[in-house]
């Protein structure tokens, strides 16, 4: 399967594009709204914050009312269709649960990603085991999540782009196989984006899994760092990170192959998930990223502590 555009993140690009082509054109929300002819305000809020799958009508509504021609209009449309086509991207995977959709569709499209597990193995690194394991560990907190069907609560931020409650649990054996399915991107044959994780001791060896599946966890990411797109790093527990800085949580960095399409952070917390994509924002866990990377082993001294704690 190889890289195709990140319908999340499209929607985020063409959230901003509609943004300043409003701007420009002098005109406030409600003007656009009226001027166009649709019965709710809220809808050109939804396009601009990235929350809601374009349709290309309404966004060739707005392209008129700008008027935007040529070459602009064109790569505006064709951003506009990748935004859109959720069940195209869809058909790339045997299952995804609604839970792990917006991660997939941010690693779908991503040249580079960098992660750091703070607290527990990412995804997109996990056995079978180890995912079940921490499936099973959340489901006595299901009660506080969305009812609606999976359905994650959409709330935004202007500053830092979407916030999706976490979706009602599916089942476990579901959810396992929608994670494997993300995973293929590490292995496919095109465009396999560039993998970096740092993985803190306590991730590796602490409370996030029984001991046996811990070693078959441990076994595996030793053989993954045999890819040639994938870099797994070791941070010590004794290890000092910048002045003494302490991570306040694990997260993912995604980078993607159109320069104008706004480097994104995910954050995966107890209650939602918090998608970043201001540039002050993800300087900052850029900038995390780099001291963690200072004072994380190297590949080959990781990989060497990886085996040496496989039983």
């Amino acid at each position: 399967m190889p890289r195709g555009s990140s319908p999340i993140v499209r929607r985020q690009r063409l959230g901003v594009e509609l943004r300043r082509l409003r701007e420009t054109a002098g005109l406030t929300g409600e003007q656009v709204v009226d001027q166009v002819g649709w019965a709710a305000k809220s809808k050109l809020s939804r396009l601009e914050n990235g929350r809601s799958r374009p349709d290309l009508a309404d966004v060739l509504d707005l392209l008129d009312l700008y008027r935007v021609r040529g070459r602009d209009r064109d790569q505006l449309v064709a951003i506009a269709r990748d935004a859109g086509n959720t069940r195209g991207w869809l058909r790339a995977y045997p299952v995804m649960t609604q839970r792990q959709r917006g991660y997939a569709e941010l690693e779908a499209g991503s040249a580079r990603i960098r992660e750091y597990g703070l607290a527990m193995i990412p995804g997109l690194l996990q056995t079978p085991e180890y995912a079940r394991a921490r499936i099973l560990s959340s489901r006595p907190l299901s009660g506080a999540a969305s009812p609606a069907d999976g359905v994650p609560v959409q709330r935004v931020n202007p500053a830092v782009g979407p916030v999706a409650e976490l979706p009602a649990p599916q089942e476990p054996d579901t959810e396992v196989a929608a994670r494997l399915a993300r995973q293929t991107i590490l292995t496919r044959t095109l465009d396999a984006p560039c993998y970096e994780a740092i993985l803190d001791e306590q991730a590796l060896l602490g409370r996030g899994a029984p001991d046996d599946v811990r070693d078959g966890q441990l076994a595996h990411l030793a053989a993954l760092t045999q890819l040639p797109n994938v870099t797994i790093r070791v941070l010590p527990r004794a290890a000092t990170v910048g002045q003494h800085f302490i991570p306040y949580t694990g997260f993912s960095i995604y980078h993607f192959p159109d320069p104008d399409d706004p480097e994104t952070v995910a954050v995966e917390t107890l209650a939602r998930e918090l998608v970043l994509t201001d540039r002050n924002s993800v300087e900052r866990y850029a900038r995390v990223f780099g001291w963690l990377g200072d004072a994380a082993l190297d590949p080959a001294r990781s990989g060497a502590w990886i085996s040496a704690r496989i039983s």
